[in-house]
C-alpha cells in the first residue's frame, strides 16, 4: 500500500533516499526549512516531484510553523525525516507535532550543534574531547595558552568540514575565531557559534547507522585517509571500507550506538565521525542523517546493504527492522571512494591521467564534478573537490595499492589548466 514521505530540505546529496521511498512505491513530498535554497545547492530542481512546501517563521512554533504543519498534515504522512543537515530540527518539530515516529524536540538542537553534542556526551560519560565555547576570540586564545598542543576551531552549526581551523599557538586560534565569527557558513547562514577542541589524535572512522524505535543498525564503517596539502592539515582524502570482520569494527559500533542513545536518537540514520585515540573512541561530531558523499551506493558494493534501504525499512517495515537489525553483515567487496586534490586553479581543459585511473583492477567509477570548460579552484575543503574516484575489489591488497596508485597520480600531472598571470594565458602543468 502506497504511503507519503515527508522530507525536508531534500537536496541532490540525499537524493538516493527519496528514490529508495520512491522504489519502495511511496510518495516524496518536499518540505523546505529557509525561503531561500542554501547557497550550497543552489540550483538543484529534481524533476519527478511536486513543488517543495516553503516554510517560514520559527522552527517550533507560532503563525509560520502553524502553516507548515497544516500544509503537511493535509498530504497524512506515514513519517517525516530530514533529507539534509539543514532539515534536522524543523523534521523533529514536524514529526512530534504530527505524532509520527521521530527523534522529539528535546534534544534537537545537540544534535546538529557541534559543541552541545559533544558537551552532552560528556555529561553521559562517554569519551570525548575537550572543548570551550567562549564569546570572544580573546578567551579562545586564552584557553588555548593554558591548555597548550593543537586544537581544532570550528563552527558550531555547519557541515563538510566548512569552517574547520586547525591551530598550533593560540595566535593562530585568535585568527581563526575572528574568521569563522566573520563568516556565512556553506548554508549561507552567519556562524552564530564558534566552538573550540582539542586536536584528537589517532585515525578517524565513519559509523553509518539506521534507528527503529531505539533499535540500531549499523549499516557500514569507512577508515579515513588524510593528507596535508594546499596549506589544509587533515584534509580528507580517501575513505576505505572497514571490512566486516576487522575486530575495530565492535568497539566502533558499541561507542556508536551509545552515542546514539545519548542524542536520543531513536530513529532515521544517522553519520558519526569517530577518532580512535589512544584512550579510546571520541566523537568527532554527528550527522542526524543520511551520510552524504555517494557513501550508500559504496556500502552496498562493500556489504550489500546501505542506509538507503534500512531507512525505508525503519519508517514504513518497523516489525522487518526488529528481526532483522541484529544479522550479521556480510562482506561483498571492498571499496574505497578516493576525494582528489586539485593543486592548480584556472579554467580546466582535461584530467590527462584519468585513463590510467581507469586502467586499475578495482576502478569502478568517477564523478567529475568540476568538467573540462569550468574553472577550477585550488582543493581546500569539501565543497572544491573536482572529482571522486570510486575503486572496488574482492581482494583488500589490490584495492589499497590502487588506492595508493591514485593518490600518487593526484597532483600537478592530473589536471590540464589554462590560468592567467599578469593578463597572460599560459598552460598549466599537465
Amino acid at each position: 500500500m502506497s504511503s507519503v514521505v515527508v522530507m525536508v530540505d531534500l537536496y541532490a546529496p540525499t537524493l538516493r533516499l527519496a528514490r529508495g521511498f520512491l522504489d519502495a512505491g511511496h510518495e516524496v513530498i518536499r518540505v523546505q526549512s529557509t525561503p531561500q535554497v542554501p547557497p550550497a545547492y543552489g540550483g538543484f530542481d529534481e524533476p519527478g516531484f511536486a513543488p517543495p512546501i516553503i516554510h517560514e517563521g520559527d522552527m517550533f512554533d507560532g503563525p509560520g510553523f502553524e502553516r507548515t504543519v497544516a500544509a503537511v498534515a493535509e498530504h497524512r504522512p506515514v513519517a517525516v525525516i530530514t533529507g539534509g543537515e539543514t532539515g534536522v530540527e524543523l523534521a523533529d518539530a514536524l514529526a512530534e507535532r504530527l505524532g509520527l515516529p521521530g527523534n522529539g524536540t528535546a534534544l534537537s538542537s545537540v544534535r546538529r550543534d557541534k559543541f552541545g553534542m559533544i558537551d552532552r556526551l560528556s555529561a553521559c560519560g562517554l569519551h570525548t574531547a575537550d572543548q570551550i565555547c567562549v564569546p570572544d576570540a580573546a578567551a579562545a586564545a586564552e584557553w588555548h595558552r593554558a591548555r597548550g598542543g593543537r586544537v581544532v576551531v570550528k563552527p558550531t552549526r555547519s557541515a563538510a568540514n566548512d569552517g574547520v581551523h586547525f591551530c598550533d599557538t593560540p595566535e593562530q586560534t585568535l585568527d581563526a575565531m575572528d574568521r569563522v565569527a566573520a563568516s556565512d557558513n556553506i548554508f549561507g547562514i552567519r556562524n552564530e557559534g564558534v566552538v573550540v577542541q582539542e586536536f584528537l589524535v589517532g585515525g578517524e572512522y565513519v559509523v553509518n547507522t539506521v534507528s527503529c524505535a531505539g533499535r540500531h543498525r549499523v549499516t557500514d564503517m569507512w577508515k579515513y585517509t588524510k593528507i596535508s596539502a594546499n596549506g589544509v592539515t587533515d584534509r580528507v582524502a580517501a575513505a576505505t571500507s572497514i571490512a566486516v570482520d576487522d575486530p575495530i569494527g565492535e568497539l566502533l559500533a558499541d561507542y556508536g550506538t551509545s552515542v546514539l542513545d545519548a542524542l536520543g536518537i531513536s530513529y532515521g540514520p544517522a553519520h558519526l565521525e569517530v577518532m580512535m585515540t589512544a584512550d579510546g573512541p571520541a566523537l568527532v561530531e554527528i550527522g542526524a542523517r543520511l551520510c552524504g558523499a555517494d557513501t550508500a551506493y559504496f556500502a552496498h558494493l562493500a556489504v550489500g546493504e546501505s542506509q538507503i534501504e534500512w531507512t525505508v525499512r525503519a519508517f514504513l517495515e518497523p516489525e522487518e527492522f526488529r528481526e532483522n537489525h541484529l544479522r550479521p553483515r556480510r562482506q561483498h567487496a571492498h571499496t574505497a571512494m578516493a576525494f582528489l586534490t586539485s593543486p592548480v586553479a584556472g579554467t580546466l581543459r582535461g584530467y590527462p591521467k584519468l585513463d590510467e585511473v581507469q586502467r586499475l583492477p578495482s576502478y569502478h567509477n568517477h564523478q567529475a564534478i568540476i568538467q573540462p570548460g569550468q574553472s577550477i579552484p585550488v582543493t581546500i575543503s569539501d565543497v572544491t573537490e573536482p572529482m571522486m574516484i570510486g575503486l572496488s575489489h574482492p581482494v583488500r591488497d589490490i584495492l589499497d595499492r590502487d588506492l595508493a596508485t591514485v593518490m600518487y597520480l593526484d597532483g600537478d600531472g592530473f589536471y590540464d589548466v589554462e590560468h592567467v598571470e599578469g593578463g597572460a594565458t599560459t598552460g598549466a602543468a599537465s
